[in-house]
């Protein structure tokens, strides 16, 4: 679990260099904006692509996959049903299904599973990410984002999710993969999906308002509750029913249940106007306690 701290440590490292930027007055919180579209049209698509396309598919893989569906829709579910009890306005309420159904399954969760679990864990760890977290990204997690944001145009959500660049970049990789990709272009993809987690992480230090954390304490506190606590055990009971002969798969559907708040949620809640303050706020909490909770998840497994 030291590896775990040396991850988040250097993730929170990344949103301090934002919020130095923002404080010296060299950016301001509207230069995220920017910056997002960077992540968004360039880097996102690439850091897909890249990581659906050499993944090897197998049968014995779908049901890892299934239970990260399972538990990101619990996660949105839970995230409705604690918005409703707290009031909150519709981009409000959106932030919190999005941030807590939504796990840091990639960043975060591949080298913590490599180190955790070997290889053999690091290949679960993609199929629980590209094909279950993030799948329910572009298409559950994008019409909650559409049907809750404060955008004044309600986009049509089948054309919003068929001209998303993640989405295309999804079906290119699905479609491309019995193509053997040019080591060249490889490469070149290699770099624009690496500007992705120093983007975010930066774009979350300029979103951040220090205040907003206090006025968002009770939501985040569900958040962090629902993400850091419920998912985890929820995904504990559900391994040991369908991953009994496994336990190693059992032992990465918690770790990776238990991941932080996605840090591509700030990227989706601004683009469909969701309440930012409050995506940030989550993400840095839920970020920062993963470094307590996550560990302790994995002492429950037997």
């Amino acid at each position: 679990m030291a590896a775990l701290a040396v991850v988040i440590g250097k993730l929170l490292a990344l949103v301090a260099v934002g919020v130095a930027l923002r404080a010296s007055g060299l950016l301001s919180p509207e230069d995220a904006r920017p910056i997002n579209s960077v992540i968004i049209y360039a880097g996102l698509p690439a850091l897909i692509f890249q990581a659906v396309h050499p993944a090897p598919l197998g049968w014995e893989l779908a049901v890892v996959a299934a239970v990260a569906w399972v538990v990101a829709l619990l996660g949105l579910a839970l995230g409705y049903a604690a918005s409703r009890l707290l009031r909150l306005s519709r981009p409000a309420a959106g932030a919190l299904m999005l941030t807590s159904a939504l796990g840091n399954t990639g960043y975060i969760g591949y080298p913590v599973a490599l180190g955790l679990l070997g290889s053999s864990g690091l290949v679960k760890a993609v199929f629980y990410d590209v094909f279950g977290t993030v799948g329910v990204l572009l298409t559950v997690g994008i019409a909650v984002a559409a049907s809750f944001g404060a955008s004044d145009e309600r986009p049509r959500l089948l054309r919003e999710l068929a001209s998303f660049p993640a989405v295309i970049a999804l079906v290119l990789a699905l479609a491309l993969k019995p193509v053997a990709v040019p080591v060249v272009v490889s490469d070149w993809l290699d770099l624009l999906a690496r500007l992705v987690v120093p983007l975010i992480m930066i774009s979350l230090g300029l979103s951040l308002r220090l205040h907003a954390l206090g006025r968002n304490a009770v939501p985040v506190a569900a958040v962090a509750a629902v993400k850091l606590l419920l998912l985890p055990l929820a995904a504990l009971a559900l391994g040991r029913v369908v991953l009994a002969g496994d336990p190693s798969a059992v032992r990465l559907v918690v770790l990776q249940a238990g991941m932080p708040t996605m840090l591509l949620s700030l990227v989706f809640g601004e683009r469909f106007h969701l309440d930012r303050d409050l995506i940030a706020s989550a993400a840095i909490v839920t970020t920062a306690a993963a470094i307590v909770s996550l560990p302790l998840a994995q002492a429950l497994v037997r």
